[in-house]
């Protein structure tokens, strides 16, 4: 059983003495309480799908998972919020949500495995966050239980809020170093009725870069701008044997969403644009089902990279707009000069690419031809005012990086914060703070 809490689907792992598998914030803080007082390490962990070793207990003691704190506990349609536990599967939400004409936007392409509270230690996106934001743009309030046990609730079910500092927004992002989050208020908004996605294929990632400027140039603002290189769209038709992106050597998908009348209208002057742009092919659906069925191609893309038989290095690093062309310029570059394949895909319209280093672990002195081509690339990345991670979280795979991507003074500040809320350093230890 231990074995099964010692990781996440990055590649470190560390056996813990014990497993807490609560069902309550008491219990909870019961244990919290033993191991402040004992000194014991805690890391909590949701379902444990993330990409940076984050719930990985690298210094053993007791790994506290919260998949049993399963219920969602209300939907309010009047409020327009959502109460759920925090081993709430996040699909089983907004499929909860969904059926009540309401809408949960922020969409991993692992939400039919990830949990709602692994979501908040993340600050997760997804391709809607274009549109709609980010995981923190929807948490209204939150219940937390700190490194001495103590129970607290932050935030409420308002959707404005300003009674103190924000230490709601505190805790989103803090990937279990400041406090165990067992429960979380979320905002909701209406169900867009109607959507229309336009997929088109280019024969460069520069041709797409042009293409997503152009997109933004005319006033559209999608609900999602999602972009994927040759090497991705190849695993993806062997992972499916669909042929609908054959031909294509980078491929934009625009989604569109709204009241069906205006949906439509934008779609039509929306791949007029696109049109202009030189694509090697452009299609259409519209309607939730039929969009569904190209959707369920893209979140296929990281699963048909790992079908490769290739190791697989997901980064999920971002920069200004502006920059996308100068990346996909350097992902080029770096390619050829490492002689790593590299495969990118990812949430274009916010500068969010999922940057894959793949390679053979038999590869010679692969480590070292690894650890130089991220090297490489943070270094970029943070030189053109981008950031290291964007959804993922620092965890232990960026924590190299952490001591650029900030500075000194940040630094410092995040260390009194951590020593504030757990001063006896017990909450997920030998992570970035």
């Amino acid at each position: 059983m231990l074995e099964m809490y010692a990781g996440d689907k990055w590649f470190a792992r560390h056996l813990p003495e014990a497993v807490a598998l609560p069902r309550s914030a008491s219990s909870v803080a019961r244990l919290l309480r033993f191991a402040s007082a004992h000194r014991i390490p805690v890391t909590a962990r949701g379902a444990g799908f993330g990409y940076v070793g984050g719930c990985v207990p690298q210094r053993g003691g007791i790994v506290l998972s919260l998949e049993r704190m399963n219920r969602i506990k209300e939907i309010h349609a009047g409020d327009f919020v959502a109460v759920a536990e925090a081993g709430v599967i996040l699909k089983t939400l907004q499929d909860a949500v969904e059926r009540q004409g309401l809408y949960y936007p922020p969409d991993p392409a692992s939400r039919a495995d990830c949990s709602v509270g692994g979501t908040v230690a993340t600050n997760a996106g997804g391709p809607r966050c274009l549109k709609y934001g980010v995981t923190r743009d929807y948490v209204l309030g939150l219940r937390a239980v700190l490194a001495d046990g103590t129970i607290v609730a932050l935030g409420g079910r308002t959707h404005k809020n300003k009674t103190g500092f924000d230490l709601t927004r505190l805790l989103v992002g803090s990937e279990g170093l400041l406090a165990v989050v067992t429960e979380v208020t979320l905002k909701l908004i209406p169900l867009q009725p109607y959507c229309a996605l336009l997929v088109v294929g280019f024969d460069s990632m520069k041709a797409a870069a042009r293409a997503i400027r152009a997109v933004f140039a005319e006033g559209f603002l999608p609900c999602a701008l999602e972009v994927a290189d040759e090497f991705t769209l190849a695993a993806a038709g062997r992972r499916t044997g669909s042929r609908r992106l054959a031909g294509a050597r980078a491929l934009l998908m625009v989604e569109l969403d709204g009241r069906e009348k205006s949906v439509r209208s934008d779609a039509e002057a929306l791949g007029r644009l696109l049109r202009a742009q030189n694509p090697v092919f452009a299609q259409r659906a519209y309607g939730r089902a039929e969009c569904e069925k190209l959707w369920s191609l893209r979140r296929e893309f990281s699963y048909a990279l790992r079908d490769t038989g290739l190791v697989k290095l997901n980064q999920d690093i971002v920069v200004p707009r502006g920059r996308l062309e100068d990346l996909f310029t350097f992902t080029a570059r770096l390619q050829k000069e490492s002689g790593l394949p590299i495969a990118c895909f990812g949430h274009a319209g916010d500068g969010n690419i999922h940057v894959n280093i793949m390679y053979d672990a038999h590869w010679p002195r692969i480590k070292r031809r690894t650890r130089a081509a991220l090297d490489q690339l943070f270094r970029q990345v943070l030189a053109w005012d981008g950031v290291i991670t964007g959804e993922h979280g620092i965890g232990l795979a960026k924590k190299p990086w952490w001591p650029l991507a900030v500075s000194p003074a940040v630094r410092a500040m995040h260390g009194k914060i951590k020593r504030c809320l757990d001063p006896k350093g017990i909450l997920n230890p030998g992570k970035f703070v």
